[in-house]
């Protein structure tokens, strides 16, 4: 499985970005999408996640109610849609392929390469 992470840049505090992380090869073993951010200095820490059936997400507790994540199955793509942007929202955001819901990094078999995102105040 290979994964396309894109629709990173620079946004003021309290503006919008949509990133989007597009699947190919055997998607048949999808079954969750997570999305985690990693800051300079910092450990990788997750950010949402969303079955492939949709039935279920999640959201850590810092960007919840700003962020949403949904997917296009037809398109094999996630999104991640971030509203009212932080500077501490400042970050390499990666997308990840794992067989169980789960908040660890490890617990995700594979990753897209990552897309800057900063948050200017």
């Amino acid at each position: 499985v290979q994964l396309q992470a894109s629709g990173g840049g620079l946004v003021q505090a309290g503006g919008s970005l949509r990133l989007a992380c597009a699947a190919s090869g055997r998607t048949s073993s999808i079954y969750v999408m997570g999305w985690f951010r990693q800051s300079p200095g910092k450990e990788r820490e997750f950010v949402a996640y969303i079955t492939w059936s949709g039935s279920s997400t999640y959201y850590a507790d810092s960007v919840k109610g700003r962020f949403t994540i949904s997917r296009d199955n037809a398109k094999n793509t996630v999104y991640l849609q971030m509203n009212s942007l932080k500077p501490e929202d400042t970050a390499v955001y990666y997308c990840a392929l794992g067989p169980y819901m789960e908040t660890l990094p490890r617990n995700y078999d594979y990753w897209g390469q990552g897309t800057l995102v900063t948050v200017s105040s």
